[in-house]
């Protein structure tokens, strides 16, 4: 090494060229690095294209200047990484010296990939968690592991009887659902996945082995698969299935750490999903029994409700009202209607005991007051610190008229609509339900001519805030108005009507369970069997 050469010694490969590219000198870690290096020879002879290129555009331009690039000029020598600094000599040569970056520049790669992945994670968490629709979750799970992870991919929901679904998407394509007749444990590690074993090694699996319905139509030969659990809250979601075309390449041990990482995520999205849908079918059933029913006429007699819970956004409370047919034609139907203390679904509860104790005694509907005492003292001993009021009619058709026995306990009396107007107080009275050892009432009887009506509300109706002022309760009084121009109508517009002037004298501000119910007297019509004279029939 000749004595001048400052960097003979150095720990990295360094290089000086002419401007003619001809290699001047080097030193010992350039020699190990490139033996053809030797002082006289070509450049091109001795190092890559690269760095030939590099000091070429060195000579060409102003040697004292670093050639233009938005980094260090880098390439590969001996499948190694190697970042070329050029240092510019008084006699016009150019120093290269060559860093081995490879480390560096795996490192880099690895963040690289590592900050993509975590922002992948990320994105599928946002989007898996913001439906909780199991279809529409099961989709976009295929779709992006499509995307990013495999060149087609399966995802495979628990059997449904001999039925497994899945929904299948190749890379770029949209998903596609399906159910399938097949076996899982014919696919090696799809039997253990699905009961929520650890996933196989991918390189336990052979692809030549993938049965035909787990080949997406023109996929082609498979060249690896990955099959991954879904794990769930205390049970397993399902299976990702990765599949790779025979050209790609197989899965490293990473991709399947990875792989499971997103499962992790589509399960909990997945398990999420099916928990809501059986909750919510829960919920549709309990909601079905809990709603009040749809009323009409029965032996003759018109009925006709209406509830309003006390929220717009909930469909059940503390109001309730039930219209029970006799078990013999002819015999007098039983009307409930009641109001618990409270709202909402705590509310809703109780309504539901009450209203099933009060099935349970049907057989004693003609002794109202028995009645009342079983349900006072079924509800005392059910420890519940709510109570109720409400009221029993008791309905039926006598000739043209409608006959109605009224009970009420602890409820607003019920108010009877003559054909002239007139509006009429049932004379009944008793105590609440559900808070006193012994609960009384008085029963009195109405008759009802054709196109008079018996209404039976709650006291939402009568306290509803509201009007001009915004604090005046619709009260007593207008209710008996609002009932007066109601004469002869039937008994679903009565309760129409009611709704509406409540719901106008509230506008928008909070309010209580609002029911109403109404016992009308169809308006009849005499038909003859000839011409009118000989003797016929009312009907209605």
């Amino acid at each position: 090494m000749e004595p001048d050469f400052p960097w003979g010694r150095a720990p990295y490969p360094v290089l000086v060229a002419d401007a003619a590219g001809r290699l001047v000198q080097r030193n010992d870690a350039a020699q190990a690095l490139l033996p053809a290096a030797r002082p006289g020879a070509p450049l091109a002879d001795a190092v890559p294209a690269w760095l030939v290129a590099a000091h070429r555009s060195m000579s060409m331009h102003d040697p004292c200047a670093a050639p233009e690039s938005d980094g260090p000029l880098s390439g590969v020598i001996d499948e190694r990484r190697f970042e070329a600094h050029p240092s510019a000599r008084d006699d016009g040569t150019v120093a290269w010296w060559l860093v081995d970056d490879t480390d560096h520049q795996l490192a880099r790669e690895a963040l690289h990939m590592e900050r993509e992945r975590t922002a992948f994670l990320a994105k599928a968490s946002s989007i898996l968690l913001s439906s909780l629709n199991l279809g529409r979750c099961m989709d976009v799970i295929a779709h992006m592991a499509a995307e990013h992870l495999a060149d087609a991919v399966l995802v495979i929901a628990p059997a449904r009887g001999h039925l497994l679904p899945m929904v299948t998407c190749l890379r770029g394509g949209t998903p596609t659902a399906s159910q399938e007749v097949v076996d899982p444990d014919e696919v090696p590690g799809l039997g253990e996945a699905l009961r929520g074993f650890p996933p196989v090694p991918s390189r336990w699996i052979d692809p030549a082995a993938a049965p035909a319905w787990m080949i997406p139509e023109g996929f082609g030969p498979i060249g690896a698969v990955v099959i991954t659990p879904l794990p769930g809250h205390g049970v397993p979601a399902g299976v990702l299935v990765l599949l790779r075309r025979e050209n790609s390449a197989a899965f490293t041990e990473e991709e399947e750490v990875f792989a499971r990482l997103f499962a992790a995520r589509s399960g909990a999205a997945m398990s999420a999903a099916r928990l809501y849908a059986e909750q919510t079918a829960i919920t549709e059933v309990l909601m079905r029994e809990l709603l009040p029913p749809a009323l009409h006429q029965i032996s003759g007699v018109d009925f006709a409700g209406s509830y309003r819970p006390s929220a717009d956004h909930e469909r059940i409370g503390g109001d309730f009202y039930d219209v029970h047919p006799a078990a013999v034609e002819g015999e007098p139907s039983l009307v409930t209607l009641g109001d618990v203390c409270g709202k909402g679904l705590e509310a809703a509860v109780l309504t539901g005991k009450i209203r099933n104790t009060l099935h349970a005694l049907l057989p004693l509907a003609d002794d109202h007051q028995r009645m009342l005492t079983l349900l006072n003292t079924a509800l005392l001993n059910s420890h519940s610190t709510r109570f109720a009021t409400l009221v029993l009619a008791s309905a039926a058709r006598t000739g043209n008229e409608v006959q109605v026995r009224l009970t009420s306990a602890g409820h607003p009396n019920p108010l009877i609509i003559r054909k002239d107007g007139t509006v009429e107080e049932a004379d009944t009275g008793g105590t609440l339900v559900g808070a006193l050892p012994d609960v009384r009432a008085r029963t009195t009887t109405v008759q009802l001519a054709p196109g008079e009506s018996c209404v039976l509300y709650t006291d939402g109706i009568t306290e509803a805030k509201g009007g001009p002022m915004g604090d005046a309760q619709f009260g007593e009084e207008r209710l008996t108005r609002a009932l007066a121009g109601c004469a002869g109508m039937p008994a679903e517009g009565i309760v129409e009507h009611v709704q509406m002037l409540a719901s106008q004298w509230l506008g928008d501000r909070r309010h209580d369970d609002m029911a109403v119910v109404a016992i009308s007297a169809p308006r009849v019509q005499h038909l003859s069997a000839v011409n009118g004279h000989t003797r016929g029939r009312y009907t209605a």
